[in-house]
C-alpha cells in the first residue's frame, strides 16, 4: 500500500513550509500512529520514508527529529560523475556517534556549567582536563604526565607550536620522505627547510637520519603514517631511540592515529626524555570540534606552553570541557572502540576488493603503487571522471620531482556499500589502459 507515502507527502510538505523547523522531534511512532489513525507499522514506514528523502533523522534511544541540514548529494559512481566519493580526506564519523557525544554533553548545558565553560582557557587547560587527557593518551606502561599536558585548537596547531618550538626561522626540520601535507604547508609558513629522511616497510631508517645533514628537530609518524598506513615496529623504535639520543635531537611525535592500534606503545616511550607527542580528537571524534594535546618531557612543558601562547594556538574552554566530559563518562572509549571495529570491516573490504593496496590492517587510509601503464596523476584524474577523490603520492612528497607512482586511498568517509563500489570502479579502472579515456 501506498498509504505511508501520502503521509509521509504530508509531513514533507509541513517541514518544506517550516511549519516543522529543523531540530524538531516528531511524535513517537505510537502516538503518531494514534493522531492519524493508522496502524504502528505504516506509521514506521512514514517515519523510515522521511529518513530515506533526507527530511528526518532518527536518533537511538531519543526518537526522529526534522534533520538541522539537508544531507550530501548521492555520490555518483558512474560517468560523468559531478558528486564526489570522498577517498581523498579521513572523516570517520560514525552514524550513531552523535547521540552518544550529545547525551555525554547535556551537563555542559547547564547555564551555570555553559557560563563557566565559556570562559577564556590557558595552554595548560584545568586539573581535571589534564588528568583525563592523560588517561585518554595511556598506552600500556606509556602513561603521561598530567602536569605536562597543554591543550591546542586541534592537532594542526599542536603540531605548528611544537616545531615553532625548536626549529627557528631558517633552520632544518627532518621528516620521513613522503609526509603530512600540512607539515610541509607550515614549513613554508614558519620559513623552515624540511629535510626528507629515507623510509622503508618499517618506517624512518635510522641510518638515514644519522647520515643527513644537520637538523634542528625531527618530525615522524611512527604509528599508522600518512599516507604509508605502516606502524614502525618495536626494534626499529628502539634503534631510532638510540640515534635521536646520540644526535640529541628533538622529536615531535605525530599520534594522531594511535587509537586505532591501541595495542603499540607510542615513540615517547622509547624516548620519553626528547620525545612531545602530538595528538587530537578529529579523528578519533571529528574534524568540527576538536581539541588538540602536547605531552612534552617536564623539561620542555614551559618551552612549549610560551609557543603555543605565542601562536594563538590554545584551544576554547568549552571544546576542553566537551573533551573532557567525553573522556571521563567513557563515551570517547565507546566511540573509539566502534572506529576500530568499523576500520577493521574496512580492510575485509580492501582486502577483497584491491588486495594490492598496502598498510597496516588497523589503518583507516592504504597506499596503492599503481600498474606501470597509469601515471598517479592520470589515474586520479580519471577516478575523479567517475566522482571518486582520491590523493596522489606528490601531495605527500618533501622533494618535488621525487614522487613515487602511487596514490594514498583513504577508506573512512564513505558508507561501507558506497566504498564497495568505488574500489569495483577503482579495480576496474587499474586493470584497464589510460587509453580507454579517449574520446571516440
Amino acid at each position: 500500500m501506498d498509504d505511508y507515502r501520502v503521509v509521509a507527502d504530508t509531513l514533507a510538505a509541513d517541514i518544506e513550509a517550516g511549519r516543522l523547523r529543523p531540530g524538531d522531534r516528531l511524535p513517537p511512532q505510537r502516538r503518531f500512529a494514534r493522531q492519524h489513525g493508522i496502524a504502528n507499522s505504516t506509521a514506521a514506514r512514514v517515519y523510515g520514508e522521511l529518513v530515506r528523502r533526507g527530511l528526518a533523522v532518527g536518533e537511538v534511544g531519543r526518537g526522529t527529529f526534522v534533520r538541522a541540514a539537508k544531507p550530501p548529494p548521492e555520490p555518483a559512481l558512474a560517468e560523468p560523475g559531478d558528486a564526489r566519493v570522498d577517498l581523498e580526506l579521513n572523516f570517520a564519523v560514525l552514524p550513531d556517534q552523535s547521540a552518544l557525544l550529545a547525551k555525554a554533553l547535556e551537563p555542559l548545558l547547564r547555564p551555570d556549567v555553559l557560563t563557566a565553560a565559556l570562559h577564556p582557557i590557558g595552554a595548560a587547560g584545568t586539573p581535571a582536563a589534564r588528568t583525563a587527557a592523560a588517561a585518554l593518551l595511556t598506552r600500556g606502561e606509556w602513561r603521561p604526565d598530567p602536569a605536562t599536558i597543554l591543550f591546542t585548537g586541534n592537532g594542526r596547531q599542536a603540531i605548528a607550536a611544537a616545531i615553532a618550538a625548536f626549529v627557528p626561522v631558517g633552520e632544518r626540520l627532518a621528516v620521513e620522505s613522503l609526509t603530512y601535507p600540512v607539515v610541509k604547508a607550515l614549513a613554508a609558513r614558519l620559513g623552515i627547510e624540511l629535510v626528507p629522511i629515507e623510509t622503508d616497510e618499517d618506517g624512518l631508517v635510522p641510518a638515514a637520519l644519522a647520515a643527513a645533514e644537520p637538523v634542528r628537530a625531527l618530525y615522524v609518524q611512527p604509528t599508522l603514517h600518512n599516507p604509508l598506513g605502516t606502524t614502525m615496529p618495536a626494534r626499529r623504535r628502539e634503534e631510532l631511540a638510540e640515534v635521536v639520543e646520540r644526535l640529541d635531537l628533538p622529536v615531535i611525535e605525530d599520534g594522531i592515529y594511535t587509537f586505532l592500534r591501541d595495542d603499540v606503545r607510542p615513540f615517547a616511550a622509547y624516548a620519553p626524555e626528547r620525545t612531545v607527542f602530538v595528538d587530537s580528537l578529529s579523528k578519533r571524534v571529528a574534524p568540527g570540534l576538536t581539541a588538540g594535546f602536547l605531552v612534552p618531557p617536564p623539561r620542555w612543558a614551559a618551552r612549549l606552553a610560551s609557543s603555543v601562547r605565542s601562536g594563538g594556538w590554545a584551544a576554547s574552554r568549552f571544546a576542553v570541557e566537551a573533551a573532557t566530559q567525553w573522556i571521563v563518562t567513557g563515551t570517547l572509549a565507546e566511540v573509539e572502540a566502534a572506529k576500530r571495529r568499523d576500520a577493521a570491516a574496512r580492510a575485509l573490504l580492501v582486502r577483497e576488493k584491491l588486495p594490492d593496496l598496502r598498510g597496516d590492517a588497523a589503518s583507516y587510509h592504504r597506499w596503492w603503487e599503481l600498474p606501470d601503464h597509469w601515471r598517479a596523476d592520470t589515474f586520479v584524474a580519471a577516478a575523479a571522471r567517475h566522482g571518486i577523490a582520491l590523493s596522489p603520492a606528490a601531495a605527500f612528497a618533501v622533494l618535488p620531482g621525487h614522487a613515487p607512482n602511487a596514490v594514498r586511498v583513504a577508506v573512512s568517509a564513505p558508507p561501507v556499500e558506497i566504498l564497495s563500489a568505488a574500489l569495483d570502479v577503482l579495480a576496474g579502472l587499474a586493470s584497464g589502459s589510460p587509453d580507454d579515456l579517449l574520446a571516440d
